[in-house]
């Protein structure tokens, strides 16, 4: 029989309330001391590991301290700052470009509100909710591929698009999680529900999982 959304909401408050016992303390792994920088490390981590992010990030946040200063970067010399995090070139064009939108129309801060954050180049809500999350203390839900992945195999969605997903996990995550339940369904992801071949058998969750054993 399938699950009524009620019966799904409990069950993911179940999940949540699991996954916060395993990881009390999770939070993001990109290093940052203010907005602009974790919306840089945010921009830099696509296709990128957060471990190489940071590397790159150590050297660039001693450089380049304000929007400013990356709205006057020389984008080649850009371009090879940031080369080993992969897709420098529309990475470099991201960055420079929202800096320069940040200066333009935001007096050079980053932004705390969604409607506009999302308007700034190369920033889509999954940046934006990371930003809004770890800068500013407002609840979002960051879509990432462990998200898409983990969420589906938990059973509370079926759809693929990020977007589609954030607002129906919107709906079952109390509003006040939607941050840390990002950060330890991704943590979940990288330890225990890899892509290929998830460690069900250890699987803290599994009892509550409809994919535990199946993928």
């Amino acid at each position: 029989m399938k699950e009524s959304f009620e019966q799904k909401k409990k069950r993911a408050v179940k999940i949540l309330s699991r996954l916060k016992k395993i990881y009390p303390d999770v939070k993001t792994a990109l290093h940052f001391a203010n907005p602009l920088e974790i919306l840089v490390a945010t921009i830099l981590s696509a296709q990128c590991t957060d471990e190489r992010v940071n590397k790159v990030t150590s050297g660039l946040f001693k450089k380049y301290r304000t929007a400013r200063d990356y709205a006057k970067a020389d984008p080649q010399k850009f371009e090879q700052e940031i080369r080993s995090t992969g897709f420098y070139k529309s990475k470099t064009k991201s960055i420079l470009n929202a800096a320069k939108a940040i200066c333009d129309r935001f007096s050079g801060e980053v932004p705390n509100r969604m409607e506009d954050l999302v308007t700034l180049p190369g920033v889509g809500r999954k940046t934006a909710n990371v930003v809004l999350g770890n800068a500013f203390g407002i609840p979002g839900i960051a879509v990432d591929t462990h998200m898409i992945r983990l969420n589906r195999r938990f059973g509370l969605t079926e759809a693929e698009d990020a977007v589609k997903i954030e607002f129906e996990l919107m709906e079952l995550i109390p509003k006040k999680e939607w941050t840390d339940y990002s950060h330890r369904v991704i943590h979940h992801g990288r330890v225990r529900c890899f892509a290929r071949k998830p460690d069900c058998a250890h699987c803290e969750i599994r009892d509550i999982c409809p994919s535990a054993g199946k993928v």
